[in-house]
């Protein structure tokens, strides 16, 4: 999106694509755009289908750390959230994480044809990694924190959660550590001098939700076109 009535400049392969948000100080070019979830739907549908067709994505192919989620129904229940640390380019590692993230999340059954419709997808870039002083050195619905932790036999354990997650949830930080440490599979009991030895890494995201209805008009298809396809 480029605003109107001005003179145009070509934007860095980074910003190509770009969109532009809104926040107090005016709007932003992001980097996160609509048609990098509308590719996750493309692959996703191409999958399940058996065609596994090689979509083109058309969006930067810069590298970044990402996470891939999909929602269900109108609640928005979790349906399967996998992404990876590792910046790595964008059409690939989307092409992956859309799928892995789909059908191979060990906490949920794999994504069928059937639920397609009832889908929300969306693509978290991760950005501004920075070091945290302690667990608590982080603000809710601000930053996600990826935690480092001693489990009960001695190894070395790490757990993520992206920004939306403790505001979501109505936790505060010390609750979010918690519940991350529990998802990250520590058992014991959680004790303050414990808490004190979690190494924690606070990081910020681009995000942007779509749903099957929007991929869909995107596409310029209609669902009965898609299931007779």
């Amino acid at each position: 999106m480029s605003p109107t009535g001005a003179a145009t400049q070509q934007l860095p392969v980074s910003q190509q694509n770009g969109h532009l948000r809104g926040h107090a100080g005016g709007a932003v070019l992001s980097t996160v755009v609509p048609e990098m979830c509308y590719f996750c739907f493309d692959v996703l549908e191409s999958n399940l289908s058996g065609q596994n067709q090689q979509i083109v994505p058309a969006f930067t192919n810069d590298a970044y750390p990402l996470f891939v989620t999909w929602k269900i129904d109108r609640d928005l229940r979790l349906r399967g959230c996998i992404g990876t640390f590792s910046p790595k380019p964008l059409h690939a590692s989307l092409r992956e994480y859309a799928i892995i993230s789909s059908l191979k999340d060990e906490r949920f059954s794999p994504v069928s044809m059937q639920e397609l419709p009832r889908l929300t997808c969306s693509v978290s870039l991760l950005i501004d990694f920075q070091d945290c002083q302690n667990c608590f050195d982080w603000q809710v619905g601000v930053h996600g924190i990826r935690i480092e932790f001693v489990n009960e036999r001695n190894h070395v354990r790490n757990a993520t959660y992206l920004p939306e997650v403790s505001s979501e949830q109505g936790w505060d930080q010390e609750e979010t550590v918690v519940n991350l440490l529990r998802k990250g599979g520590y058992r014991a009991q959680v004790t303050h001098q414990y808490l004190a030895t979690v190494k924690c890494q606070r990081y910020r995201s681009e995000k942007l939700a779509v749903t099957y209805h929007d991929w869909l008009s995107a596409r310029g298809f209609n669902q009965n076109q898609l299931t007779s396809a």
